[in-house]
Formats: C-alpha cells, sequence, structure tokens
C-alpha cells in the first residue's frame, strides 16, 4: 500500500504463515481436484471462495468459477435467479479484493463477469466500490483501470472521466494514476479532434501551466515529472509517424561489380555506383525506416513497380527483437534468380507510399505523407571481371592496416539523400521550440539545482530543441543544446548511481546523434575500404567513445563496415536495421550472452568479431532467461538441438549459442577472451552450426 510503512516481522508471523501454508495447501488439492473432475456442486464452489478469500491469485480457483457459473446458469431460466446467482459471484470479487485490492485475476473476473452481460449492471454499485478502493489507495492502478473499463461500458464521455482525472489530482498531486489516466484520456480526445480538443497547443499549454504547479510545489515528487515527459514527448515529435529514411537512398544506383581493376590490377571502386554485396546471392534489401513504430506495411500500401521480374511475391517484415507487430523499421527482399547477363543490364525499381490509414503508430496516428523515390540495379555479365570478387581469401584482420587500403570516403551525396522526409520540420515547430525554450528558463530556476528530476528534465528539454532544429541551418546551435545534455546525464550518474546505467545510455544517444548528425564531422569516422581483388566496402569507426548503446542507425543504413570496438556496449539493439552490413566488430565491449546478439541475426552479417566481451563470465546469466527475444523458443529450431546432441553437446548449456549460430551465416568468426569460448564443446556448437564457417579466431578451419 502506498505510503503505508512494512510493519516489522514478529515471531509468531512464522507459526502463522506455516498453519496458512497447510491450509492452501489443502485447500489447492481439493478446489483441483473439482475443477478435473468438473463438480460444480454449491460444496464444491465454497471451497473455491475459501481459497481465493485466503489467495486471491489463485488463477485456477477463478477459472474453475468462471466454468461452474457457465454450467450452473444453463439450468436456469429464471431472470432473478441468474441475477442473484451473477451478484454473488460480484461478492466473492469484491471479498478477494478487500484481501488484495491489487488482485490481477480478481479484476480480470469482474470484467468478464459484466462482458457475459448475462444480467442489468448496477453501476451505481461498481463505482460505489471503485470510490471505496480509490480512498484506501488513490494510486490503485487495478482501479482506475476498472474504471476506464466502466466509463467504456457505460459509454460516458471522455471529457467527463478527464474532469474526475483534474479532481483526483486537485485532492493529491501525487497522484501517479490520475496523471497517467490524464494522458490516456488527453491522447484519444485529441486524436478525435473532439469539440474544445482541436487546437494542440491550447491544451498542451495549459497542461503544461497545470504540471507546473505541481513540480515547483514538491520537487522531490515524480507523479508530476513522468506526466511532464509526457507532455514533452507530445510537443516535440510530429503528430503522424514519417518515414525518415531509406535503402536504397532515391536515385542509387546498385551493382556488385562497381568495382573494377585499375592499371595497378588493384580493385577500385566506380563513381556512378554503389557496391550491394548481397547481390552475390542474389538479394537485394529494401529498408524503410520511420520516426516512430509502426504496424501495418503490406504490398498494397507499400508497391513496388519495376522492369524487372523477381522470384517472390514481395513480403514487408518488421525488424524488431519484439514480436508485437510495430517496428521503426521494415524491410523487404528482392531476390533475383538470373543475376548473370550475356550483355550488362540495368533495372529500375520505383517504391511508393501513398498517405495510407493501414500504416499506423501505437498511438493510432496514420502516415499521412506520400512517399516516392527510385533506385536503379546494375547486373553485369558472366566474364565480368568483378564477378570472382571475394572479400575472406584471407582473414580480415581490424587492428591491420594491411588488411585493407583506404579508398577516400563514401558519397556524400548518398549519404545526404537517406533523408526521405524530415520528421523534425514541421509546420507548428516555431511554437513547439518557443515552448520548450519556456521549459528551459523555467527549470533553471528551480530552486533544488540538485533534483535529478530537474537535471534530467533539462536534459530531455534540450534534446528535444535539438531534434526540433533542422540539419544543417541550425548546426550550431543544435550541437549547444547535446553539449549542455552531455553534461547533465554526467551530473546524474555522480548524483544518482543507482540509475548509473540508464544515464550512461542516454548518454550515448546523445553521443550518436551528435557524431552522426553532420555529414562533414562524420565523415572523419568514415572510410571506403578495398581488400586485394575484392569489393569496395562503406566503414565506419566509433572505437572508444564509451558507448553502452546504439542509436540514430537510420544515418548509417548503407554502412558495410562496422567498428565499434574498445566501447562499453551492453546491447546492439538497432544493428538490425543496417541491412548492407557485412563485417562487424563488436570486440573488447561489455556483452554478456549470445541473446543479446539476436539483432544479428536479422543481417546477412558475414564477419564478426565478437572477442574480449563477457558472454559465459556471469554463473547467473538473467539475460539468457529474462530477455525480450523471442527467437529462443522457436519451435522450429529444434533440429539444431538435434544435430548438436549427436556430438554430445550439451545442449542445456549452450542453448543461446546454438540458436544463434543456427541463425547466422558466418565466414569468419573471433571470439577469443570470452569465457565460453574456453568451455568443452563450444568450438563443436560453431563448427556444426556454421558449414559456411571458414576462419575461426584467425584459424583456417575448412
Amino acid at each position: 500500500m502506498h505510503g503505508q510503512p512494512r510493519r516489522p516481522k514478529q515471531p509468531e508471523d512464522d507459526a502463522a504463515a506455516a498453519a496458512k501454508a497447510a491450509k492452501l495447501r489443502e485447500l489447492q488439492v481439493q478446489v483441483l481436484h473439482n475443477h478435473h473432475t468438473c463438480t460444480y456442486t454449491e460444496e464444491a464452489l465454497g471451497l473455491s471462495f475459501k481459497l481465493l478469500e485466503i489467495n486471491p491469485e489463485a488463477y485456477t480457483a477463478w477459472n474453475y468459477r468462471k466454468l461452474a457459473l457457465q454450467h450452473n446458469l444453463k439450468e436456469l431460466s429464471d431472470p432473478e435467479a441468474i441475477k442473484s446467482s451473477v451478484d454473488a459471484e460480484l461478492r466473492v470479487v469484491e471479498l478477494a479484493l478487500r484481501q488484495n485490492p491489487k488482485s490481477y485475476g480478481a479484476w480480470y473476473h469482474r470484467k468478464w463477469l459484466l462482458n457475459q452481460k448475462l444480467a442489468p449492471v448496477d453501476f451505481k454499485r461498481e463505482y460505489g466500490l471503485l470510490d471505496k478502493l480509490l480512498k484506501v489507495d488513490a494510486r490503485n492502478f487495478h482501479g482506475w483501470n476498472y474504471r476506464r473499463f466502466l466509463a467504456k461500458f457505460m459509454g460516458v464521455p471522455e471529457e467527463k472521466e478527464l474532469q474526475y482525472t483534474m479532481d483526483k489530482i486537485g485532492e493529491n498531486f501525487s497522484n501517479y494514476s490520475a496523471w497517467h489516466n490524464r494522458s490516456i484520456l488527453l491522447s484519444n480526445l485529441l486524436i478525435q479532434r473532439r469539440e474544445g480538443f482541436e487546437s494542440k497547443q491550447k491544451i498542451f499549454s495549459e497542461e503544461f501551466e497545470l504540471v507546473i504547479q505541481a513540480l515547483f510545489t514538491d520537487p522531490s515528487d515524480q507523479s508530476g515529472w513522468f506526466y511532464h515527459l509526457w507532455l514533452l514527448a507530445q510537443t516535440s515529435t510530429p503528430d503522424n509517424p514519417q518515414l525518415i529514411s531509406s535503402w536504397p537512398y532515391h536515385g542509387a544506383k546498385l551493382s556488385l561489380f562497381s568495382a573494377r581493376k585499375n592499371e595497378d590490377q588493384n580493385m577500385v571502386s566506380s563513381p556512378s555506383s554503389i557496391c550491394c554485396y548481397s547481390l552475390k546471392e542474389g538479394i537485394i534489401p529494401i529498408v524503410l525506416y520511420f520516426n516512430d513504430p509502426v504496424k501495418g506495411l503490406n504490398p498494397s500500401n507499400v508497391k513496388l513497380n519495376s522492369d524487372f521480374v523477381f522470384d517472390k511475391d514481395v513480403q514487408w517484415r518488421p525488424l524488431a527483437i519484439t514480436d508485437s507487430g510495430y517496428s521503426n523499421c521494415w524491410a523487404t527482399y528482392l531476390e533475383i534468380a538470373n543475376k548473370d547477363c550475356s550483355t550488362p543490364q540495368q533495372f529500375s525499381v520505383e517504391v511508393s507510399i501513398p498517405c495510407s490509414n493501414d500504416i499506423m503508430s501505437r498511438s493510432g496516428s496514420h502516415c499521412n505523407c506520400h512517399v516516392h523515390f527510385t533506385f536503379t540495379i546494375e547486373l553485369g555479365t558472366n566474364n565480368d571481371e568483378a564477378h570472382d570478387i571475394d572479400l575472406f581469401h584471407d582473414p580480415i584482420s581490424w587492428s591491420s592496416s594491411e588488411s585493407f587500403q583506404s579508398h577516400g570516403k563514401p558519397s556524400c551525396v548518398a549519404f545526404d539523400q537517406l533523408n526521405i522526409t524530415s520528421a523534425l520540420v514541421q509546420e507548428e515547430s516555431r511554437w513547439n521550440l518557443d515552448r520548450l525554450s519556456d521549459e528551459i528558463d523555467l527549470f533553471r530556476d528551480l530552486p533544488d539545482e540538485n533534483s535529478k528530476f530537474a537535471k534530467l528534465t533539462l536534459a530531455r528539454l534540450l534534446l528535444a530543441c535539438a531534434a526540433i532544429k533542422s540539419r544543417g541551418s541550425s548546426l550550431i546551435e543544435r550541437k549547444g543544446y547535446c553539449e549542455e545534455a552531455l553534461g547533465f546525464f554526467s551530473d546524474l550518474i555522480n548524483l544518482d548511481p543507482s540509475h548509473k546505467r540508464y544515464y550512461e545510455d542516454e548518454r550515448s544517444l546523445v553521443l550518436m546523434d551528435q557524431l552522426t548528425c553532420d555529414m562533414e564531422a562524420f565523415m572523419k569516422y568514415c572510410s571506403v575500404q578495398v581488400r586485394s581483388n575484392s569489393a569496395p566496402l562503406n566503414h565506419v569507426q566509433l572505437c572508444r567513445l564509451s558507448l553502452t548503446r546504439i542509436g540514430f542507425t537510420e544515418r548509417m543504413l548503407w554502412v558495410q563496415m562496422l567498428d565499434l570496438s574498445h566501447n562499453k556496449l551492453r546491447s546492439i539493439e538497432g544493428l538490425e536495421a543496417l541491412q548492407q552490413l557485412v563485417c562487424l566488430n563488436i570486440s573488447n565491449n561489455q556483452l554478456s550472452s549470445f541473446t543479446s546478439l539476436e539483432p544479428l541475426t536479422k543481417i546477412s552479417l558475414k564477419a564478426l568479431d565478437l572477442s574480449f566481451n563477457e558472454i559465459g563470465a556471469h554463473p547467473i546469466d538473467t539475460t539468457r532467461y529474462i530477455c525480450s527475444s523471442p527467437f529462443s523458443h522457436k519451435v522450429e529450431r529444434c533440429e539444431a538441438f538435434e544435430e548438436c546432441r549427436k556430438k554430445n553437446v550439451n545442449v542445456e548449456e549452450f542453448w543461446d549459442a546454438i540458436l544463434f549460430f543456427k541463425s547466422v551465416n558466418l565466414v569468419q568468426l573471433d571470439i577469443k577472451g570470452n569465457a565460453v569460448a574456453d568451455k568443452d564443446s563450444f568450438a563443436t556448437v560453431v563448427t556444426t552450426l556454421s558449414p559456411s564457417l571458414k576462419w575461426l579466431d584467425g584459424a583456417c578451419i575448412h
């Protein structure tokens, strides 16, 4: 319960707990027996009631009561008898909520009862129950969630519910749940453009004034700060999702054969085309990157037109490490059956995205910006000199200058043309910037200069201003915002060490923004690297920057070689967008498990340097078990376990490694310096599941 200290444990508590546990076990056995035998007598229901009265979290007991009610109602036809049965069930829920007002099972059971519409609902009773519960704990989010359910069930206007949140905030501005409900209601009202809610600027100006009163009354209370963060997000981002980057970019000319031999018989790149290494396998990835996670991309709303016939129907899929269906980044793969021609040929591909209600963000906003771009595929002849290029005839050495030779910088036009539309520039950006500037001035004057909430909010305000500034024209001012935000995150790391990792991640995102927002500054980290008898690769080196996470990958969709070594990376989420990536160096970081490498299973990576990380070093590595990765549960990869069992591998020990190596197609792997590399059978796992692997820790295995 919020605001109530825990009572110290007393000696007699142990005896009471033991007696309670024994009674629970006895009741559970009886209820499960009745459930399995479909016994729905009054006596059996009484036992389930006793169990739920003691432990409202016994989900099986709630499900048993649902089945019992449905069974017993079949024998009733009198409306009053049905109503009596429903009321009795509602009383069971109420008694359970007295024991635990935050019981998920009890609240879900009550919603289920009302949704059955078996009897007229006494809404006065329902709201009375809520009032009692919220008086005991005004922040009980289960109660607020049930209130939203009731309001929707009854058709209560959202404007009326919005006023209710205002009343509760007026009683106690520390009511986090009331602020949260207010954000949900306002979002809906603004999207629907209901009367009085047509002007986003007017509404948010009033909301800023409201929450600032709460923040300056008690700067140490976090409820208002979270609501302010929500307002900030609404003010600094566009209303509708927009496509901000793509690969290939408009006007690009792709070719596996962009490398040609010069007079010295060395491979050099052609300035008129871009080497697409995936063409060697007859595949061209198309990547679309949105400013917000979206769902709903399909061939009907993302249209491809070409004079070239591809092997399979085009299917768009989200490049995300969760299976929610939403993603910032979407991709499809054009498969070319015969990439070798008797004469050189060029084929044009047009990508068109009309305004579509199908492409939708999590907030329910639709993509309303038409986008169109075109690129060209260049196919060479069977006897083309570049046909036999081989990137891995020798192992790649990231530390050796002999491995690659630099051939200038990537095309500046290519870098600049990645940007399809600007989600940062909009009609109301001037108002947004003025509003945010006022907020910055206000929070600089906050009395408690050591408030972590104030510093974090100032950092976010500064970054929001930097995001609104268009690239190029306001670059100096933008850099100033970022530099000051970096200072605040450094202060927060010292001021609030318990959240050090979060602040380090936020600081890393600011650094990535700084490095990539300015083409001229970014070019010092970029080069075109060419190996002997191989194709040129666009190379980016971001080493020794203390990065803990990756960001702004939408600006690096063209990268084919990426060196992120000697940082502090704990996650590589975001790299899944780099569909052109062939070689990756993430050595000397802090990656602790193979599950953290799942983004790499979504790209056609060939060379990976994982050396000197922490994989296998932790005896209890929670990232192996508590991870957002759905790929660890896919049934279709079970044959990989069988392959390893045949080689006497303990699959329980190496399950995450097995799933990772079965999902990638590496030619070169460096993994020395990780604890897992020293374990028996690990090399067997790698070689068994990676038939294309040629180099392992610098040694040739084929």
